[in-house]
């Protein structure tokens, strides 16, 4: 499970900062979660293959998490994309994106589907034979959502050693991880759990920007493996936070201990900060496993 974090600052790209995007990598897809401006110049920067993004997740519709958006989606026409591409996010994002498309007369070589979101309630929005996405609900000036994606890992992991005492030929391998008993020629039933150990723990990541400090959030991301939330201001300014709906970095350790998490990733930093470290000192008062997200960095979890 891998995070690049594209961009992570608040409001307006500078020289040196971008605003929010991220790409998350688990069971080997690429997932894009938001897309400000930038976001295809540090996808090039950071070399990773276009043709690996089918899924775009936007959590609200301000131009920091959005504005990168057509520009991406007309590269890849650019490039002479086939795969279909699925973009999910608040409704109204399909009537920009192809307001913007007819008014420059530019029109996609490939697929393009939008999964509009209008529910204030969490609901499953994605999923394949390795990965679920649920949406968390989160509280701002407009409808805005986070994303959780839980790995599914279903299939247990063979005991080779007791595999080859039973003598039981590769071909009942596959049978064997999906939980399956074999049968002996001699009749004798072998239970799967003498050739098998318990599957590796499920990977998690949960992904909340941006939101108003919400406990309400806390019983649907309890004991993921890893939480982005954001972090737009220190303690100093908790009164910007307030009236602007976002969280300080005090709030975002006080929901990831609350929650129970493994790890805390702050981002979505004001750009009035000479530094971040600060954000991390205040964070840590609370809750002990801090990282500080950072653009162009990755995490290996």
């Amino acid at each position: 499970m891998k995070l690049t974090v594209l961009g992570c600052y608040a409001a307006t790209p500078r020289t040196l900062t971008n605003p929010t995007s991220q790409l998350f990598e688990i069971k080997n897809q690429m997932f894009l979660i938001d897309c400000g401006e930038g976001t295809q110049v540090q996808l090039r920067k950071h070399k990773i293959k276009f043709s690996r993004i089918n899924h775009i997740f936007i959590s609200h519709l301000h131009g920091d998490h959005l504005y990168g958006l057509i520009g991406l989606i007309s590269t890849f026409t650019l490039l002479n994309r086939v795969n279909d591409l699925h973009v999910y996010g608040p409704k109204g994002i399909k009537e920009i994106i192809l307001l913007q498309l007819k008014a420059s007369a530019s029109y996609t070589s490939y697929n393009l589907y939008f999964h509009e979101l209008e529910s204030k309630e969490s609901e499953l929005i994605y999923e394949d034979d390795h990965v679920t996405v649920r949406t968390i609900p989160l509280a701002h000036r407009i409808y805005t959502n986070g994303y959780l994606f839980r790995e599914k890992n279903s299939q247990r992991k063979i005991n080779i050693d007791e595999v080859k005492k039973y003598d039981i030929d590769v071909c009942y391998y596959q049978k064997i991880k999906n939980g399956g008993d074999v049968v002996l020629e001699d009749g004798t039933v072998v239970d799967n759990k003498l050739l098998t150990f318990n599957p590796e723990p499920e990977k998690s990541y949960a992904f909340c920007s941006d939101t108003v400090f919400n406990p309400g959030m806390v019983p649907l991301i309890k004991n993921v493996d890893v939480l982005y939330h954001e972090s737009t201001f220190l303690e100093s300014e908790a009164h910007l936070a307030e009236r602007t709906m976002h969280s300080t970095a005090i709030q975002a350790a006080t929901i990831a201990k609350e929650a129970e998490v493994k790890h805390l990733v702050l981002g979505h930093y004001s750009t009035r900060y000479a530094s971040i470290d600060a954000f991390k000192e205040e964070a840590e008062a609370i809750f002990p496993n801090v990282l500080l997200a950072d653009d162009g960095i990755s995490f290996d979890f």
